[in-house]
């Protein structure tokens, strides 16, 4: 399962109001409020300081949407395959195609950089709440309070910056209730070390996908590098090879991408009316240009095998939470808010600070159905990464002539390295699948706003989609990172100036984009975030912090069980094993998607198949939690999360113990395929600590 965070549904986070949590392995837990009271009385266990800073600063985010963790001394990182999924793609070519075939690079000599990773650990945070709710003064409009928290959270990462050097993030959470600081160690120089075959990573494909019993290898490994060297570890999970067990305690300690567990009841239905129908249809048009491209030939099935992965992924899993958001959620929901507002209303003091909360919400929601539709399609970089690149440096050299506060976010002083760093990516870029997937883009866009619109006027100027697409993907030289530094590096002058034509069309596209942004700020976003922050204090006063966030992309400890669950009138296993690998296949015939690859064939026999292959446990987790550590309670790896079955779709609105299951490679199994299929024993022994 491609579990990435970077398809939220709104950009909002918000918590969970939970009356009974002591019962439920639920929760997506932040380290300096981790989940004490839960664990103990269900499980008579206390995780102490010392464990949670070792977890913490062993755990790793992948920026480019993903979890991992340290396994050795020497700076080795494991995470998903389709997590380096990306990255493989990126050193392949025509000649050698890593994604398909694998990778192992047997000596660190043989390791190649990834082109754009960054990799992340959470070395400390801090309480800025106070900072930030004390920008927004007595007498301020919605927007200007906005705008003061904006700027305030501005100059807090800016001047931990200048402090420290670490990357520094203000973090909202429990709907803007609490704010905190993230500083992160950041890594840059990763290498790739080992890959399996997609299809071993990925066996059963989208069939199989959100479901369980599952045969999976998807696992991959990087090392980090300072200076040159590997990076020295102190912080890493030892490996146990004998995994977890059935009714084993376990831990996940991984990066849970966006939920909304939090919405009110109008934007829950704003959810299911509007957004969701809108996104799943256009991801569905997407996909069919995606794969029209694919069969062109065999270099194009390789260009457009990730993009093609993740929107496959994505659909499947959009579809899952909106079947989801049925008449029994809409009534749980509607319950939990009813109870809560009864007790506000119960309070003469709360009901007068936090009652109309919901009703500014329903208002600032009606008026997000309107901007919906004009957010998603007047846009040249919904599906085109060049066009996103040529948008991003019109919007860059304009943004970095403002005060810092006042700038975009993603444009603030503390966020230019990281932009320049991405902006100015090595990576290889495809003219011919550019120009395909830009004028998809620009069709859709004519075609769901219609040829009046004043966006699809202004960019198309009366040509044809793939006319103006062919023109500006075969004029621009923006293929060539030093073409697009230098223009950044020469101003809003240079920008202006250019006649590069994608520059040209990302001009036209810039007002259009920076309208929308101001519509939506001043009449939707200071609006929610104003009313989501009374609704936090109200929970904080009703509740205390016996609850737990909204995934944010930052690091969150779940916890569960290894245990089976019911399915389909029968129960589905803990684990699955090598045995029921060969037979699935064999029950297809080994035909795709259930093919083995011909080491799996050749090396049967020196398999041991009862091996623990894959397992599920019910820890709570979301996208981005793929690559996440499965840890046992004595803090070592056991297993690496790389899905959730069908049943936890709906983990985006709600958290369901009975039949929520979170899937993992076993720690077994990779040491097996390292050793009896991949002939990587180096590889294993490092991992063993042998």
């Amino acid at each position: 399962m491609n579990f990435r965070p970077y398809l939220p549904v709104l950009g909002l986070f918000l918590f969970v109001s939970l009356a009974v949590t002591a019962v439920a392995d639920e929760g997506m837990w932040t380290f300096d409020n981790p989940p004490v009271k839960q664990l103990k009385e269900k499980y008579n266990f206390t995780p102490r300081e010392q464990w949670l800073d070792h977890i913490r600063l062993s755990s790793v985010r992948f920026n480019d949407g993903g979890s991992g963790s340290f396994v050795s001394p020497n700076g080795l990182v494991i995470t998903n395959h389709h997590v380096a999924l990306g990255q493989l793609q990126k050193i392949s070519n025509a000649q050698r195609d890593y994604v398909r075939d694998g990778f192992y690079a047997k000596t660190q000599a043989e390791e190649p950089k990834a082109p754009d990773l960054e990799l992340n650990v959470l070395v400390s945070m801090e309480n800025v709440t106070s900072r930030v709710h004390g920008a927004v003064k007595p007498g301020m409009t919605e927007k200007q309070a906005l705008d003061a928290r904006k700027a305030e959270q501005a100059k807090i990462q800016k001047e931990s910056l200048d402090k420290t050097g670490l990357r520094s993030d203000v973090v909202s959470l429990y709907q803007g209730g609490e704010y905190w600081l993230y500083r992160y160690k950041k890594y840059t120089d990763v290498r790739i070390v080992f890959a399996p075959e997609q299809q071993a990573a990925f066996f059963g494909g989208d069939p199989d996908n959100f479901t369980f019993p599952r045969h999976d290898l998807d696992f991959a490994l990087f090392r980090v590098y300072e200076n040159g060297r590997p990076v020295q570890s102190k912080d890493y999970l030892k490996w146990n090879t004998k995994g977890a067990a059935e009714g084993d305690l376990v831990f996940v300690s991984g990066h849970p991408g966006s939920t909304e567990r939090g919405l009110t009841v109008a934007q829950l239905e704003n959810e299911r009316d509007v957004i969701y129908p809108l996104r799943i249809n256009r991801y569905k048009r997407e996909l069919q240009a995606l794969r029209a491209y694919s069969s062109r030939g065999a270099e194009p099935a390789r260009q457009a095998a990730d993009d093609i992965f993740s929107l496959e992924n994505t659909v499947k899993a959009f579809t899952g939470e909106y079947n989801g958001m049925d008449k029994a959620l809409f009534d749980k929901k509607s319950k939990e808010e009813a109870d809560l507002r009864a007790k506000l209303a119960a309070n003469p003091e709360w009901s007068r600070e936090y009652g109309k909360a919901w009703d500014d919400i329903a208002a600032a929601t009606r008026g997000q159905k309107e901007l919906f539709k004009l957010q998603q399609y007047r846009s040249i970089s919904t599906a085109s990464k060049l066009a996103s690149l040529a948008r991003q440096i019109v919007v860059y050299v304009a943004e970095i002539k403002k005060p810092d506060a006042q700038r975009l976010n993603g444009y603030h002083e503390s966020q230019l390295e990281e932009l320049k760093f991405y902006l100015f990516s090595p990576a290889p870029i495809y003219p011919e699948f550019e120009e395909a997937l830009l004028t998809f883009s620009l069709q859709d866009s004519r075609d769901q706003l219609g040829a009046d619109d004043p966006w699809v006027k202004a960019i198309l100027d009366g040509k044809a989609p793939a006319q103006v697409a062919s023109e500006v993907i075969r004029g621009t030289k923006l293929t060539d990172p030093a073409v697009r530094k230098a223009l950044a590096e020469g101003g809003e002058a240079a920008v202006n100036a250019s006649t590069d034509p994608l520059v040209v069309l990302a001009r036209k596209a810039d007002p259009f984009f920076r309208d929308l942004r101001k519509q939506y700020e001043e009449t939707v976003e200071s609006v929610m975030t104003a009313a989501e922050e009374k609704i936090a204090k109200a929970r904080f006063a009703i509740y205390g912090k016996l609850v737990y966030p909204d995934a944010t992309f930052t690091l969150r400890l779940a916890f569960g069980t290894v245990q089976g669950y019911p399915m389909n009138g029968t129960k589905a296993p803990p684990k699955t094993t090598f045995y029921g690998l060969y037979d699935r296949s064999a029950s297809f015939d080994n035909k795709p998607p259930f093919n083995l690859m011909p080491r799996f064939i050749q090396r049967k026999d020196k398999i041991n198949l009862s091996t623990p292959l894959d397992f599920v446990a019910s820890a709570d987790i979301i996208g981005g939690n793929s690559g996440s550590p499965v840890i046992s309670k004595n803090g070592e790896f056991v297993g690496i999360i790389f899905d959730g079955n069908i049943e936890s779709l709906t983990g985006n609105f709600v958290y369901l113990e009975e039949t929520n299951r979170a899937i993992a490679v076993h720690s077994a199994a990779i040491i097996e395929a390292l050793r009896k299929l991949y002939d990587a024993p180096a590889l294993a022994n490092e991992l063993e600590g042998k």
